[in-house]
């Protein structure tokens, strides 16, 4: 799942906005009798929504939320493993706050997600100032926890559940806007590709009942809300049935008890809830996405046309030592199979990465060549960094040097930039739906917004507020905004 690029600007002293690492802390929500609690998120959308889930619970236990860990009496750190620069910069934050505890030392400071579940117990060991370490599927024990931790004991629970989806709890949205809201459909991973952490630290994959999903989507419209991301590791693998996942009889008569609900079913389901609605989702697997969830997709107009389709390498020998389990034609079949159905303005992303292991220059010219071919509208690029665990910290050497991993992904990175402004040039004259999500970071006097394929438009304010659909004629561009005018 891509990581979430987000405003740091209300981080403060020593950490500083990094290009590929998004951020997120929770907002100020609290009574004055309340215990105050800070949470800090890192990497991707699955982890800002597990966020809000580690909110609520500790919400009915009497906690509010404060947007300032200088007075808060627990203090939580949501880390992402994903790559070696992530854990370092929670490190360092756990750095700062030790000197904060050294003032306040009744003050409780745990570490969430995904590096809580890889260093378990040794975090307590290397980090002194950590008092509870909590995995991905034990946030419904963390009321006991941060007991255990008021008391002077050390808290770990790092127990990974077949089951957990947190299906009946009602997330606290943090730092919301009030127009676009995250909905988990499933937890975890059962795809092994050899770079990654995620099935070590979020476990096997299962997916949430389809109907907690609707309800989900239908309250946050009742409340205002505009549109909604259906996130899960791979969500077109989401496959739900009454018998299969131990389900008693489902009330709902559209669903009888032996039909098996896909993502495609399950993405016209949430359409269904408001035309208003728009609906988005991520992450895709090239192996997995079907033309019925393209058709689906079609079929909606409130199902925005964006797709994220991590591609990771463009050669197919790399892309077998990555067990991705698809080789460069099947990739192409799928986004000619997009291109197809959607059209050329559906907007697609990926993931690069650059140096895997003993991957060589004609290979790597093959990654290029297949951003040539499918012109992605933007992409999350990186140089490999082996992680320990993984299949491919086993099985094969870190042999690409540090250099050439830089120049290789310097080289993508500027393919990149010049697929985007050709990309964005495209929506040069035409007129698009946004849906405004706020002021431009540049001026109160300009709204910025993103339209069905996930470009982001800036434009006059005018009469129009956040919340609202506009008309925008597209004007000009950079490579990474629209620029335009309503009508």
């Amino acid at each position: 799942m891509k990581e979430l690029i987000t405003d740091l600007s209300i981080i403060k002293d020593d950490h500083q906005k990094e290009e590929q690492c998004g951020v997120q802390v929770s907002k100020d929500e609290y009574k004055s009798d309340q215990k105050k609690l800070y949470i800090e998120s890192y990497g991707c959308q699955m982890n800002f929504s597990d966020s809000e889930i580690v909110a609520s619970i500790l919400k009915e236990n009497g906690f509010g939320t404060t947007s300032t860990y200088e007075d808060a009496d627990v203090v939580f750190l949501n880390t992402c493993s994903i790559r070696e620069k992530a854990e370092t910069t929670v490190r360092n934050r756990l750095n700062h706050y030790n000197a904060i505890k050294k003032k306040r030392p009744e003050m409780v400071i745990g570490v969430l997600g995904c590096m809580a579940e890889r260093l378990k117990s040794k975090l307590l060991e290397e980090e002194k100032v950590v008092d509870m370490v909590v995995g991905p599927d034990a946030y419904r024990d963390l009321p006991n926890l941060v007991g255990q931790a008021f008391d002077g004991q050390k808290a770990v629970n790092t127990f990974l559940s077949k089951e957990e989806t947190y299906a009946d709890i009602a997330p606290v949205r943090l730092n919301s806007n009030g127009i676009t809201a995250f909905i988990s459909i499933m937890r975890g991973c059962d795809n092994m590709c050899s770079f990654c952490v995620v099935p070590f630290t979020r476990g096997r994959e299962r997916s949430r009942d389809p109907h907690s999903i609707v309800k989900e989507a239908q309250d946050l419209y009742q409340k205002g809300y505009k549109e909604v991301t259906l996130l899960g590791q791979n969500v077109d693998s989401y496959k739900w049935s009454a018998e299969e996942n131990n389900k008693k009889t489902l009330e709902k008569k559209e669903i009888n008890s032996e039909q098996i609900v896909s993502f495609a079913n399950l993405l016209e389901m949430v359409a269904e809830v408001s035309p208003q609605l728009r609906v988005r989702f991520s992450t895709s697997h090239p192996k997995d996405i079907t033309d019925e969830v393209l058709y689906a997709m079609k079929k909606h107009d409130n199902i925005c046309k964006n797709i994220h389709l991590p591609a990771q390498s463009g050669n197919s020998r790399v892309l077998e030592l990555m067990n991705r389990t698809y080789d460069r034609a099947w990739y192409i079949n799928r986004v000619d199979a997009v291109r197809n159905i959607l059209g050329d303005t559906c907007g697609i992303s990926s993931d690069m990465i650059a140096g895997f292991c003993s991957e060589t220059e004609e290979e790597h010219q093959d990654t290029l060549t297949l951003m040539d071919y499918v012109q992605y509208d933007f992409s999350f690029m990186f140089f490999y960094s082996e992680r320990p665990g993984t299949l491919a910290a086993k099985q094969y050497e870190d042999d690409i040097p540090l250099e050439v991993k830089k120049k290789r992904l310097s080289e993508i990175i500027t393919k990149q930039k010049e697929i985007s402004l050709k990309r964005n040039k495209m929506f040069i004259g035409k007129t698009c739906e946004v849906l405004v999500e706020g002021y431009s970071k540049k001026s109160k006097d300009h709204l910025q917004g993103r339209i069905s394929s996930n470009h982001v438009i800036v434009f006059p304010k005018e009469q129009y507020q956040p919340g609202e659909y506009v008309k925008v004629r597209v004007e000009d561009c950079t490579s990474a905004t629209l620029t335009g005018v309503p009508v």
